[in-house]
């Protein structure tokens, strides 16, 4: 069995995503969780409404946190038995949904099974890295998603899809701004010195502000004013245009096109991302479609196509709803 975890409330649409990848998929009982067969590969890109997907993960139950934490214990020394490791392995614990009285039960147990793995394997013990690793990608180590205070899924591997609260900066004009900070994270980039931003619909300016503070020079296109870090910041020129009407001056090309408008996705598909992806004015972009008033999977659908402007000049693009996102997909990527 795979087991996909998502924010809670997203489950039939991850279960319809599954099912366009080939899955037989079904809403599981316990929040955020959509159970699914091992039978498919990744969507392109990875999952956009999964945060986490466990292979072949296997249910254990327990009465109690002792009971739990040793048959965690059993099942994690047979899987390692003849395995050598040598550095740091994830060994994370997390549970479904947002109840707080289940995070403390795993969180009971994640210390009940490493006192255990102390005394056994003390080298091993000192090796678990508790926090979720970074980034988005496999990982291998071991993962216990909780779904009750009886049950929970466990797997040796785990898919996660880079999801991470960021920290607010006072600066910030806008709270806008952690959405862009956690997308870095997925293409593995962020705006570098000297280095050329153009952001549409940048007003208020949270995004803009990302970008100039780490050195970048920001075209920020918006009739609306910029406020806060990004007010009158000596790298950023504002230009009072229309965000959909903006074009490079003299075929230049920028390093980072961002674009955050509050509009209907396939007016920003067909009037931002298509030209700006096949006119390669960018080399790197960070979008964000708003899909509240669409059939989320079935834009999904969209921007996979071979036909869609992704597929044909970004292939790996990652469209992922993040841990910032409301109601909308992220999308990253490189011109190919």
């Amino acid at each position: 069995m795979r087991a996909l975890g998502c924010r809670p409330g997203l489950e039939a649409h991850l279960e319809r995503e599954a099912r366009d990848a080939g899955l037989a998929a079904a809403v599981a009982g316990a929040p955020g969780l959509v159970t699914a067969d091992d039978g498919a590969d990744l969507p392109p890109g990875g999952w956009a409404f999964a945060d986490l997907a466990l292979p072949e993960a296997v249910e254990i139950r327990g009465a109690s946190v002792n009971a739990l934490a040793a048959a965690l214990g059993e099942r994690f020394g047979e899987r390692i038995r003849g395995r050598e490791i040598t550095g740091p392995w994830p060994c994370v614990f997390a549970a479904a949904g947002a109840e707080p009285g289940l995070a403390r039960r795993a969180a009971s147990v994640q210390e009940t099974f490493l006192a255990l793995l102390r005394r056994r394997l003390g080298r091993l013990a000192r090796l678990a890295a508790p926090q979720r690793p970074p980034g988005r990608g496999p990982a291998e180590g071991l993962f216990v998603h909780f779904l009750s205070f009886d049950r929970a899924l466990v797997a040796d591997r785990a898919w996660l899809g880079g999801q991470r609260r960021m920290a607010d900066d006072p600066q910030a004009p806008s709270r806008s701004y952690l959405k862009v900070e956690e997308a870095y994270g997925l293409l593995g980039r962020q705006p570098a010195a000297g280095e050329t931003v153009c952001d549409l619909g940048a007003a208020p300016g949270g995004w803009t502000w990302s970008a100039a503070r780490r050195g970048a020079r920001v075209t920020a296109v918006d009739n609306g004013p910029l406020k806060g870090g990004a007010l009158d910041h000596p790298l950023v020129e504002h230009l009072r245009q229309d965000a959909f009407a903006f074009r490079p001056r003299d075929g230049g090309r920028f390093d980072w096109l961002f674009c955050d408008l509050v509009e209907e996705p396939h007016h920003v598909l067909r009037d931002v991302v298509e030209p700006w992806l096949a006119g390669r004015w960018c080399r790197r972009f960070v979008l964000v479609l708003k899909y509240g008033r669409t059939d989320p999977p079935a834009l999904l659908r969209e921007l996979r196509a071979p036909a869609s402007p992704l597929s044909r000049y970004a292939p790996g693009a990652a469209i992922a709803v993040l841990h910032h996102n409301r109601d909308e997909f992220a999308v990253i990527g490189r011109i190919g």
